[in-house]
């Protein structure tokens, strides 16, 4: 029983090595010139002054993406599966936009789309260097009034002797 189940397990251990054998012929070699492919950016859409992270296939010696007058030229990772950050320009106009990405082993260039939102980036890094707005101070100082008040009746109130004890 136990030589029938080893004898079954490698079996299809060589039957998955042997159709998987068709679908690693068909990829081409790590940077063999075939060009970007399988081109992602996330977030598709994404505002004014933010960040966007684009990943492409293909590159296997790192490459170049670029989006005239959306973000500066950014360069992609060298892999299996290059990376790069880019940072959309302040100014960059609203609407659909066209990247494209350039491996540095090949001269095919791919292009991929994506959107650039109206709005203001997230402002994080400034820290605590915005004050409070008027109606935040008024609010506040009502209510450190009022504990101030509180706690000056309670005062009062436990040192008043009782009337009636001595």
């Amino acid at each position: 029983m136990r030589a029938f189940r080893a004898l079954t397990v490698t079996a299809a251990a060589f039957a998955a090595i042997a159709l998987s054998a068709p679908f690693a012929s068909a990829n081409p070699p790590l940077g063999g010139g075939g060009g970007p492919s399988n081109i992602s950016v996330n977030p598709y859409a994404v505002h004014q002054g933010s960040t966007m992270q684009v990943s492409a296939s293909g590159c296997g010696h790192g490459g170049t993406v670029t989006s005239h007058g959306n973000f500066p030229p950014a360069n992609l990772s060298a892999g299996s599966i290059g990376f790069a950050t880019v940072r959309i320009f302040n100014h960059a106009s609203p609407g659909h936009h066209t990247l494209s990405v350039k491996c540095n082993d090949s001269s095919l260039v791919a292009t991929h789309r994506f959107t650039i939102l109206r709005g203001n980036p997230s402002q994080g890094g400034i820290g605590g260097s915005f004050g409070p707005s008027t109606a935040e101070t008024a609010i506040g100082a009502g209510l450190v009034g009022s504990a101030a008040l509180g706690a000056g009746v309670h005062v009062m109130r436990r040192r008043r002797p009782l009337r009636g004890r001595a």
